[in-house]
């Protein structure tokens, strides 16, 4: 008999985790709202139920008696994973850790308790809140759980306060904002796997972003150009932030800045897969390891240890008005041997506030880092 698997989200985040979980031989159960639900054809059962309803989720786990959950790529799921996973016994990060990975604000507090590299924030309910304290500019302003870039802005003045306090609070979940340092440097993120409490570091990402105000990501590239001796600092502090928030099982993304001046920031940690390729096509393209597999294997309690197995270059280039000048190369992507994949997915061109707004994308591989 073929064991289940739960994936929670049946969006196109999850589609890489469902065509695995097919590939695998495995019954696929999945559970979201019906809008979007792309995932829904090709899964064995659909559940329209909204991914954050734990107990409705976990009555229908118990009911198709599963072997594991999962997901990959959402924060708002996370929770849900974990409540599901430790009710009926399975393999699974602690509820209490899911939460605070899935709020910036219990992350940042527990960052500072553990002794990790942090920027000052404070977190705000209100506008008159905010404008309560005596800030130095610039700042980030942004929702406490929400995730892809959504309801971020740079805030240079007092008068700009107003409105990205506003922006944060209408799109949060919590009706949370946070407010915190803004800090100048390269952006990185690190995709690590867990298993019973051992982390295993996979890779490091360079980011290029749009800049102020809403720093949404146009392109990710692997292996990072970090230096040896800064990858192993930067695995170590990760750890550490790890254990601190009491991630044990599956994957995980965390969000760095560096400094010139060679100042670490852990900025987030999400206790999931880290979305944009990165986690279910650049990780496999530039270490041969197949962490959708891994997730999965976690979720089903037979995991083995990581073996990267390449050293190639990979990376990810996304279409919209700013980068306009890829849409030739995504139309002609076969005259490019490094091009793996490439895709319009809308034909409006939109200047982004967030990653929804991107167009297209397409993903290399290749011995060295491309640029277009």
């Amino acid at each position: 008999m073929n064991k289940k698997i739960a994936i929670i989200g049946a969006s196109y985040l999850q589609l890489p985790l469902v065509r695995k979980a097919k590939e695998m031989g495995l019954e696929v159960i999945c559970f979201a709202w019906e809008e979007g639900a792309v995932c829904k054809p090709l899964v064995d059962h659909f559940f329209p139920i909204s991914t954050v309803d734990k107990e409705k989720i976990l009555e229908v786990c118990i009911n198709q008696q599963i072997s594991g959950i999962c997901t990959i790529a959402s924060d708002t799921a996370a929770p849900t994973v974990a409540y599901v996973a430790n009710k009926m016994g399975l393999v699974g990060n602690s509820y209490e850790s899911a939460i605070k990975a899935n709020n910036k604000y219990l992350m940042r507090n527990t960052f500072l308790e553990a002794g990790v590299p942090c920027p000052q924030f404070r977190m705000v309910k209100s506008v008159n809140e905010a404008h309560s304290t005596d800030w130095s500019y610039p700042l980030i302003v942004k929702p406490t759980d929400r995730s892809g870039s959504l309801g971020v802005t740079k805030v240079l003045t007092s008068d700009e306060l107003t409105p990205a306090i506003e922006k944060a609070l209408s799109v949060s979940f919590m009706k949370e904002a946070m407010v915190e340092e803004f800090i100048e440097g390269r952006e990185i993120s690190v995709e690590f796997i867990s298993y019973k409490g051992i982390h295993y570091p996979l890779q490091i990402t360079d980011k290029v972003t749009t800049e102020a105000p809403h720093f949404v990501e146009l392109e990710h590239h692997q292996p990072s150009s970090l230096t040896p001796e800064m990858f192993e600092k930067i695995y170590s502090i990760t750890k550490k932030a790890l254990t601190a928030l009491g991630i044990t099982n599956g994957a995980s993304h965390s969000e760095y800045k560096i400094t010139k001046e060679g100042r670490i920031a852990v900025m987030e940690i999400g206790a999931r897969m880290g979305g944009d390729f990165i986690g279910s096509d650049l990780v496999r393209l530039s270490t041969g390891y197949d962490f959708l597999k891994g997730v999965i294997d976690i979720a089903l309690d037979s995991f083995e240890e990581p073996q990267l197995t390449l050293q190639k270059h990979s990376g990810v280039f996304f279409l919209c008005k700013e980068t306009e000048r890829l849409k030739k190369i995504i139309d002609n992507y076969s005259l490019y041997p490094e091009i793996v994949e490439a895709e319009i997915t809308d034909p409006v061109l939109r200047s982004i506030e967030c990653s929804a707004d991107r167009s297209g994308y397409f993903i290399y591989q290749s011995n060295n880092k491309l640029n277009f």
